[in-house]
């Protein structure tokens, strides 16, 4: 189980990772399978933090790390691929992005604020963009019910189990 401190290195081990990695463009198949392999890994993270919450002795406090480190990997992922879509086509989005504006385009759309600065103009673009807006959709009402529903679990788990003698 992580604490606070270990929930905190590892989303600034990953917001490291985001800064050093090679993200140049263009978008090729190879981009979409790697796409495809971060969203699988994030969906496997989410499904091994609901059972480490179930079994937490602090499921709260669990799901709070897990919704961290989740969404910093989930968001991490939607603006490296905008980062190498607009690197390779400097016409994909409106206007250059670097990689600070493929995160905060990636936070304006996860949050639904869209201030429309920046938009998505390419067809890439426009169905990576659309993922994403899926995928926030599917982390909002499904991820988080489902963790709800683990920290529920744990703590009537937690509330069920008898004093250890001392």
């Amino acid at each position: 189980m992580l604490d606070g401190v270990g929930t905190a290195l590892v989303v600034t081990g990953l917001v490291v990772v985001y800064a050093l990695l090679p993200l140049q463009g263009p978008f090729r198949p190879q981009s979409a399978v790697g796409l495809t392999v971060g969203l699988l890994t994030v969906a496997l993270l989410l499904a091994w933090q609901v059972r480490a919450i179930v079994r937490s002795a602090t499921p709260a406090l669990r799901a709070l790390e897990a919704v961290a480190v989740s969404l910093t990997a989930f968001l991490l992922l939607f603006a490296a691929a905008d980062q190498v879509l607009a690197d390779g086509d400097p016409r994909a989005f409106t206007q250059p992005l670097d990689r600070i504006d493929a995160l905060y385009f990636v936070v304006t759309v996860f949050a639904t604020v869209g201030f429309g600065d920046i938009a998505p103009v390419s067809e890439t673009a426009r169905v990576v963009t659309m993922i994403q807006m899926i995928g926030d959709l599917v982390l909002i009402g499904i991820g988080l019910r489902v963790l709800l529903t683990a920290v529920d679990r744990g703590r009537r788990r937690t509330a069920e189990e008898p004093e250890p003698p001392p």
